[in-house]
């Protein structure tokens, strides 16, 4: 499994794609939160705080992971070495979970740099450092969180086809409907009860929760149950390939 994870990274540094993805991401945070004019420019808002930032990533991430997973399985099965991969030594899990820690933590290096836009803030405030930690804390492992899922679910896109653009595009649509669908499909609805139960069925619902620097055991669970949830797809789908 270690060798997977470590070629995932090495061919992510060696790759024009997976550094353009990763320089688009910081570049269009940057522009969009600190630059450009709107409703989301941190000095436009008038607020010291990353609230702005923590809405806007899930739609970033919306593209980033599915650009960083979709050559995962796409890429071995065009070139045909997914079947050699398979007939090693090796379960499918561990391929496919090498695989999955490779694109987490290239998420994890995106999310890093985004740690100077909390400097930023304590130092834009009234009084240096007045900002609320546990909002911070909560709405960051809320991304980490998301993330988890994002990866989980491009890594299934990808082995869906040997076409990276369609498992690009897959992955996306997923993600989309995992995030918002839920809550529209709520919205149609006047039982407040189904209503809520169909917006704890997407993710939007949770990571909101955790935006507000709440951390529910709960939203933690179910994050960590819908990646589990694709990986398990995407096991099953690679034993049908064998």
């Amino acid at each position: 499994m270690f060798a997977i994870f470590k070629k995932e990274l090495t061919s992510f540094f060696t790759s024009a794609t997976g550094m353009l993805a990763l320089g688009l991401f910081l570049t269009l945070n940057g522009l969009v939160l600190w630059v450009f004019k709107g409703p989301v420019n941190i000095f436009v808002y008038g607020f010291a705080d990353l609230s702005v930032f923590f809405m806007l990533s899930p739609y970033i991430f919306l593209f980033l992971i599915p650009a960083l997973s979709m050559k995962s399985f796409s890429e071995e099965k065009k070139l045909g070495t997914l079947e050699l991969l398979l007939m090693k030594p090796m379960s499918p899990w561990k391929l496919v979970l090498g695989k999955f820690f490779g694109i987490w933590i290239l998420g994890i290096i995106a999310l890093v740099p985004t740690l100077v836009y909390v400097w930023c803030i304590s130092v834009l405030g009234t009084e240096t450092g007045n900002y609320d930690g546990g909002l911070v804390i909560g709405a960051y492992l809320g991304m980490i969180l998301l993330l988890t899922a994002y990866t989980g679910i491009g890594i299934f896109a990808s082995a869906l086809s040997d076409n990276q653009i369609v498992a690009f595009l897959t992955a996306i649509l997923i993600a989309l409907v995992a995030y918002l669908g839920f809550q529209a499909l709520a919205g149609l609805f006047l039982d407040g009860g189904f209503s809520l139960f169909l917006e704890n069925l997407g993710m939007q619902a949770h990571y909101e929760r955790m935006g507000r620097g709440i951390i529910d055991t709960r939203d933690v669970v179910y994050f960590l149950s819908l990646a589990a949830f694709f990986l398990f797809l995407t096991v099953t789908r690679l034993k049908r390939t064998v």
